[in-house]
């Protein structure tokens, strides 16, 4: 029955996208959802709850990420097979699209919406490309590694001041760029600043980027106000002296929550959530939760946490009310809850469920199912508010 309801809503999307016109209307409540195995992505209505067009021919997905024009018309999606795609959400079509490197990890846009950033493993480094038509700007290499490799790049986000800020995963070492001159780029190295950094937020005033360490206990963290004070280790003492489990999926620090003046993290490693003062970066509290933790989501107004687990807990979400640290429900909406998104007001949370082929949608007061959607192997969505939000 499912497999017929994705079918036929497949071909009225199809058959829609082959005649329809660009569509005239606001894209406040827009997004796109990522169907990770078919290449595609699906442009939704949020507040209708249904699909508006499915766009094929975006290359490998099974990483991808997406950010927002400031306009919210155009989506850039970033491709594991090193893919940049623009597309049109309001026709449902590819505008642009490069192939720009051999295996991509994210990226971001800059502040005034001119240019996208692209983080590579392969070749190591990052490029940057003019929004409008993805002409190449700038190609800076990461630090070489050996004769043959450069270093892969992580952690990619957008700064103020025309400013991108990434960590380099085999040097140790956090660059910012600032490309307040896409024709003179200015880069500020910072070394040493731990072993492996695997991926990296920036906290949504733009001040703080932190770098999650792989090679080591703590995190790297670079005040962007006070940039020439450099990195300094915060949470080194996580987890020491205790063994910690087999880590199955590395937690996606993106969705690192902010709540006040607390941060809400993963402990990896760990079926804990962590609870960390904002300013001194003292760990207040570990709050027991299902699994280990991938993502750690605040819902917009900062009363409740959302949490994903990684494999084999997969099926699970939990929710954290911040003001008594407890666990206020767990649910279970099936194999492969890969990803959460909020409302920009927070009345509703989305969420990929892979194995079922569907989103599910919360109602975030009530903690219940609303509706669901049809999608190919869903993964990653991301809803039009972003476009003004730093470091999504």
């Amino acid at each position: 029955m499912r497999l017929m309801r994705y079918l036929l809503s497949a071909l009225l999307l199809y058959s829609g996208q082959a005649s329809a016109e660009c569509l005239t209307r606001g894209t406040g409540d827009m997004g796109i959802v990522i169907e990770r195995a078919a290449g595609s992505v699906q442009v939704v209505d949020r507040r209708a709850h249904r699909a508006l067009f499915r766009i094929e021919g975006l290359g490998d997905l099974s990483h991808a990420s997406a950010v927002y024009s400031p306009d919210e018309r155009y989506a850039y999606i970033f491709g594991r097979d090193g893919g940049l795609t623009r597309i049109d959400i309001l026709c449902g079509t590819i505008t642009h699209r490069v192939v720009q490197g051999g295996n991509s990890i994210g990226g971001a846009i800059s502040q005034d919406g001119n240019l996208i950033a692209v983080s590579n493993y392969e070749p190591g480094g990052v490029k940057v490309f003019a929004a409008s038509d993805l002409r190449l700007i700038a190609d800076i290499p990461a630090t070489p590694v050996n004769s043959e490799k450069r270093s892969k790049t992580v952690g990619l986000v957008d700064a103020g001041e025309q400013r991108f800020v990434y960590s380099l995963y085999d040097t140790g070492e956090t660059w910012i760029l600032d490309m307040s001159d896409p024709a003179n780029p200015v880069i500020q190295k910072h070394e040493k600043i731990g072993q492996l950094p695997y991926d990296a937020l920036i906290t949504r005033d733009g001040r703080y980027y932190i770098a999650g360490l792989f090679g080591q206990d703590g995190l790297a963290l670079l005040d962007l106000w006070h940039p020439e004070r450099g990195t300094r280790l915060i949470l080194e003492d996580y987890g020491k002296g205790e063994q910690k489990l087999p880590v199955y999926k590395m937690p996606h620090l993106e969705g690192w929550a902010m709540a006040g003046n607390r941060a809400f993290l993963p402990g990896v490693g760990h079926h804990q959530v962590l609870v960390v003062e904002r300013g001194e970066w003292n760990t207040l509290a570990k709050i027991p939760v299902y699994g280990q933790p991938v993502f750690v989501m605040a819902r917009p107004d900062g009363r409740q946490i959302w949490v994903n687990f990684a494999f084999p807990d997969n099926d699970t979400i939990q929710v954290i009310d911040t003001e008594t640290l407890k666990v206020v429900k767990t649910l279970k909406p099936g194999k492969g809850a890969l990803h959460m998104e909020f409302a920009p007001r927070g009345e509703e949370v989305w969420i990929s469920i892979r194995d079922k082929d569907e989103v599910q949608v919360y109602d975030t007061r009530k903690l219940q199912l609303t509706h669901t959607l049809p999608v190919a192997k869903p993964s990653g969505i991301f809803f039009t508010a972003r476009a003004h939000t730093t470091g999504l």
